[in-house]
């Protein structure tokens, strides 16, 4: 591989680096208020079940199960965010192999310098595809926990 192809595919690389880091700012953001809405309402709700759970009547089986009841909201919600956003990451991980397979098929062809940009295309089409579901993955983990 000569030097100005080396540099070629370090340039596309960090491009497609960047590409990825914008997912990943994207996911955060408009997953931002789900999260704030299980970390803390549905974490405040739990702790304030599992005090009232603490009751010198009851004995510590009860206790224990009422408690574990009160984080089942906490929990399921944790879940389906996860969930949901191993799917997204499955789909996009899926998409980008394809892309993979294309650039690494063009490579044994011997068209290198066409393969390069069309990875980049394809990835960055990937990755807008990506961005661009985010917020119907977040209104379905939203629907799903019955977030209003």
């Amino acid at each position: 591989m000569d030097h100005v192809s080396s540099m070629e595919e370090q340039i596309v690389t960090q491009r497609i680096r960047k590409k990825l880091e914008e997912v990943n700012a994207a996911a955060q953001q408009h997953l931002a208020g789900v999260q704030d809405h299980v970390n803390f309402t549905l974490q405040k709700a739990y702790f304030q079940c599992a005090y009232e759970c603490f009751d010198r009547r009851q004995n510590q089986e009860a206790i224990g199960s009422c408690v574990e009841n009160c984080s089942v909201p906490v929990l399921s919600a944790n879940h389906v965010l996860q969930d949901e956003m191993a799917k997204f990451q499955e789909r996009m991980n899926r998409s980008l192999m394809v892309c993979q397979d294309k650039f690494e098929a063009a490579k044994l062809q011997k068209m290198k310098t066409d393969a390069s940009q069309e990875f980049e295309s394809c990835v960055n089409r990937s990755v807008e595809d990506s961005i661009r579901v985010l917020p119907h993955v977040v209104e379905q983990i939203k629907s799903t926990i019955h977030m209003n």
